[in-house]
């Protein structure tokens, strides 16, 4: 078998040749389109169901909302496992599937068995689906530089103007917001003045959420023009909050501004995060998807900041505090070194030792062909470009051109032997 193919391998060279250059060009595509990361992504093929329940325990989160999903979860098929855990207020479902499962088919089987499991928990208890990214997904970290302005103004500006503009990058999966306040109305009911209007707690919630909306009305044409009638009633201040009607005592309305008091303030927060021991910080975490090109997705993300730098307030700016794109260079970088060097000094070698450049050139060439080809066989089995897996390119350099010396020194061996017989 092995004769036969080199004896049509030298009978068709030149298609051979062909077939090599057409790998060749192949491979130098596949190379530009191979994702790039610095460590390959081992992650398991998961899915992540949050759900929250403001103020109950862990032994009701687990009862009442864990014990159900999970319960309904585990008959989806291609699951290799389910694990749980409850706390304070929130519970964590993780579904992890058989590998090589495509992600995105997972996440929707999920979402179809949520539907159900959704009427056995709490009226109200929506459960949601995590972000579609890995636990090696964190690519970027960030903060925001504004001096003179307090955590809650730069959490909103996070949370309204920043989060929205870079979940538009393409790759990007999530931005987590944390550090600062998120700003709220607090409402602190005094109970003496609930009892002495005899108004119960229930009213004055229903009061505040049906006080905090907008209604649409109808039309109507007069002389000629049409009008639409809706009335607006979104809450715009603290005032507005205070002048919310929840009874009337003898045809005088209590509003709320007369049994409680109302502010502004942060919501409950579980932490701080504080950045190199200067002061609090607020910033985000870019979270990339399944999949995607790391650097690639970095790049993209700092081209973005730079366009939305423009629309932040004067004196705010971007600090980024974790960038692995610097990582991802340096390890590539210098594989890609080691990789050339070995390259150039087993050219060296096979030209010292064959002391003939035709034998030589015929085992060098062998080595970039092989090279640009094995970027095929990654892109076709979803493999980054990582430390990992150039490195193993590097090792095998040594293994591709073993077996053409064997094969060179076994021809200059039968040649001479057929000299020596002609020369007899």
């Amino acid at each position: 078998m092995i004769n036969q193919l080199i004896s049509l391998s030298l009978k068709n060279r030149y298609i051979v040749l062909l077939i090599a250059a057409i790998l060749f060009a192949w491979g130098f595509y596949s190379i530009n389109q191979n994702p790039i990361d610095a460590i390959p992504d081992l992650s398991e093929s998961q899915v992540i169901v949050f759900t929250e329940w403001q103020g109950r325990s862990p032994q009701i989160m687990e009862d009442q909302v864990t014990y159900p999903l999970v319960s309904n979860l585990q008959g989806i098929p291609k699951v290799k496992s389910i694990r749980a855990t409850s706390m304070f207020g929130m519970s964590f479902v993780y579904i992890v599937f058989e590998d090589k499962i495509d992600i995105y088919w997972a996440r929707s089987r999920v979402l179809e068995r949520l539907n159900y499991a959704q009427r056995l928990l709490p009226e109200g208890i929506t459960p949601t689906l995590g972000p579609d990214g890995t636990g090696v997904g964190h690519i970027l970290w960030y903060t925001l530089g504004a001096k003179g302005i307090d955590l809650g103004e730069q959490r909103a500006l996070q949370d309204w103007y920043v989060k929205f503009g870079l979940q538009t990058v393409p790759g990007v999966s999530e931005v987590a917001s944390f550090g600062g306040f998120e700003k709220q109305y607090q409402i602190s009911v005094d109970p003496n003045k609930l009892n002495y209007y005899n108004i119960p707690l229930s009213q004055v919630l229903k009061a505040v959420k049906s006080n905090n909306n907008d209604v649409g009305g109808r039309k109507f044409e007069m002389n000629g023009t049409g009008y639409i009638v809706r009335g607006l009633g979104y809450i715009k201040s603290i005032q507005d909050v205070e002048n919310i009607s929840i009874g009337t005592i003898n045809t005088v309305p209590v509003r709320i501004k007369d049994i409680a008091t109302v502010q502004m303030g942060g919501d409950l927060r579980l932490g701080i995060f504080d950045e190199n021991g200067e002061g609090e910080a607020v910033g985000g975490i870019v979270v990339m998807r399944y999949g995607e090109n790391a650097d690639k997705v970095i790049h993209a993300v700092k081209d973005k900041m730079a366009a939305m730098q423009r629309g932040l307030p004067p004196g705010v700016k971007f600090k980024i505090a974790y960038d692995r794109s610097d990582l991802i260079e340096r390890a590539i970088g210098s594989v890609k070194h080691t990789l050339i060097e070995e390259m150039i000094t087993v050219s060296i070698i096979v030209i010292i030792f064959l002391f003939s450049w035709r034998s030589a050139l015929s085992i060098i060439i062998q080595i970039p062909i092989t090279v640009a080809t094995s970027f095929i066989l990654l892109n076709a089995f979803g493999i980054s470009s990582n430390i990992m897996s150039l490195t193993g390119i590097a090792l095998a350099i040594g293994v591709i051109v073993d077996n053409g010396i064997v094969m060179v020194e076994n021809s200059h061996r039968n040649l001479s032997i057929a000299q020596e017989k002609e020369r007899l």
